[in-house]
């Protein structure tokens, strides 16, 4: 595949791009991606949107009353990119790193960064300074620019030659008070539909993060097939979600999605399960998008009521087990959305919504992409039969200048990771990381099916599950258990839990060792960082 010729004055994305015989299949294979060879996503998802949707119509708004039309995030986001370009010298193809919690001035910076050509390294507010630097090292920005409350953490990483711009203070050097003085007038730079327009780091659930890279094109790729096909987003949506905008899952739902459609969104910079569910009630949200853990802590503590309004509930980030699925339906008649991406695709791939949910399947490929199952040997499995998820679409992974890409490209198909099976219809069945499957005296033992059992047991909060190394069986099952407060984890509610398993899935998954912990490790995304449970284990074990 030839790139369209770069806008990029800094040439540093396109430099870093892996070598184009590493890349993955690229496919438009439906009208809707058909795109030009030069376009701007800031362009089409801002200015575009006020013309078609109107300056007044309702954009963003925050539970503390922040309530912002498009056209005042045409005018911001104008003013973000009038102050990287005459004030802070960006030049087409800097990086631009952005460290916030969702709320408006984070999506005007986004867009901004976009605007003027800039490339957006997303990073998670509450990453600490060695963290930082290492995604510094790695990108190289020129401007950082983060929300006042969060500068403390930046200054202490290497931000050698990086200017730091802070938002929401009272300093004269604000990002805000900087934009007040510009006109909100901005010609956005085009750029090529193949510009690098998004660093994304990985959530690091399996261990060391990578760099995914993504095209302005991909931006629009998700929320032109995820979106369009399984949402169906109309300009009258309230969207509402957990993901925070770093994560790609809550860039999609609460950014590119809603103002693609022209739809409003309410941004929360931090919730719990509850508060969130009692939001979505006070502002009519209609499209949520949060983890199976939260939907499933909104109804053990009964307020699955105020989900009443959402049409559409997605689920994703981790596997949604069947009783969860049932269980929501139950108690709020809501079908929830099932659905898997990653970072490297940037959204979601396989999904499937009203009538189409099988519970427990995660669905079919969406239009614009398609997925099998692979076996040891790279070769299509037969249906049912366990092996590597792979996929082919309008995106594809891209690390940066990073030798892992041969590990997720295998003979075009990008290879997540995950191991499912595909049944004769072409739904696909989750059965665990790849690196979650564990083999126990020769059975072949889910990981999140295990923690699924777990979690209907009355005291679990949550638990994660591993395979630990064992000489008699090659591994044994081994779960980390969060108790509700005031229970007790002793040897008598280890062996409740190991019989419960015993009575709820086959006899031989149950967990033999046991191990009740206060919390689980999580990565700044939400999701369980099972490498550390592993490496935990293994300390034990020496």
């Amino acid at each position: 595949m030839t790139l369209t010729p770069s806008a990029h004055v800094d040439t540093f994305a396109r430099d870093n791009l892996p070598a184009e015989n590493l890349w993955p299949t690229i496919e438009f294979a439906i009208p809707e991606l058909q795109y030009p060879e030069f376009l701007n996503a800031a362009t089409v998802l801002m200015d575009d949107a006020v013309e078609k949707f109107g300056a007044d119509a309702p954009c963003l708004l925050t539970p503390g009353g922040v309530s912002w039309t498009y056209g005042t995030l045409l005018t911001k986001s104008n003013q973000v990119a009038q102050v990287l370009t005459e004030d802070l010298g960006l030049v087409a193809g800097n990086r631009v790193l952005l460290r916030g919690p969702n709320n408006p001035w984070l999506v005007a910076c986004w867009l901004g960064v976009l605007k003027a050509g800039g490339v957006v390294v997303t990073t998670m507010h509450a990453l600490r300074a060695a963290e930082i630097s290492d995604v510094i090292a790695l990108t190289q920005p020129s401007i950082a620019i983060s929300d006042h409350r969060f500068v403390d953490e930046l200054l202490q990483a290497s931000v050698e030659n990086i200017t730091i711009v802070s938002y929401g203070s009272d300093d004269a050097g604000d990002l805000v008070t900087r934009s007040e003085a510009k006109s909100g007038v901005f010609e956005n730079v085009l750029t090529a539909a193949d510009d690098v327009a998004l660093l994304g780091p990985t959530s690091g659930t399996t261990g060391k993060p990578k760099i995914t890279m993504h095209f302005h094109r991909d931006i629009l790729a998700n929320a032109d097939t995820f979106a369009l096909s399984i949402l169906k987003p109309v300009p009258e949506d309230v969207f509402a979600g957990s993901p925070p905008l770093a994560f790609t899952f809550g860039l999609g739902g609460l950014v590119v999605f809603p103002l693609r459609f022209g739809a409003s969104v309410l941004l929360t910079e931090r919730t719990t399960p509850v508060e969130l569910a009692e939001l979505c009630s006070a502002f009519k949200v209609t499209v949520l998008f949060t983890a199976p853990t939260a939907y499933r802590a909104i109804l053990r503590e009964g307020k699955g009521n105020h989900l009443k309004g959402i049409r559409r509930a997605v689920s994703a980030g981790e596997h949604l087990p069947a009783s969860v699925w049932q269980e929501v339906f139950e108690q709020t008649g809501l079908k929830l959305i099932n659905g898997i991406g990653s970072t490297e695709m940037l959204h979601v791939f396989i999904s499937a919504a009203d009538d189409d949910i099988r519970p427990g399947a995660t669905g079919r490929a969406i239009p614009g992409f398609r997925a099998t199952v692979l076996d040891d040997e790279g070769n299509v499995a037969a249906p049912n039969q366990l092996g590597r998820l792979a996929v082919i679409g309008p995106t594809g992974c891209k690390y940066l200048k990073d030798d892992r890409q041969l590990n997720y490209v295998t003979n075009g198909w990008n290879v997540t990771g995950d191991t499912f099976r595909q049944d004769e219809d072409g739904y696909f069945w989750y059965e665990a990381r790849s690196d979650s499957m564990i083999v126990s005296s020769g059975y072949n033992i889910g990981a999140p099916e295990v923690e699924a059992a777990l979690g209907q047991h009355a005291d679990v909060v949550e638990s994660a599950v591993i395979g630990k190394p064992d000489d008699e069986r090659g591994n044994i099952v081994s779960a980390f258990v969060v108790l509700r407060e005031g229970v007790v984890g002793d040897a008598a509610k280890r062996k409740e839990l190991q019989d419960f398993v015993k009575q709820t899935i086959a006899p031989y998954k149950y967990p033999r060792d046991v191990n009740f912990v206060t919390q689980l490790p999580r990565n700044h995304s939400g999701k369980i960082q099972h490498f550390h449970l592993r490496n935990q284990s293994n300390v034990n074990e020496a």
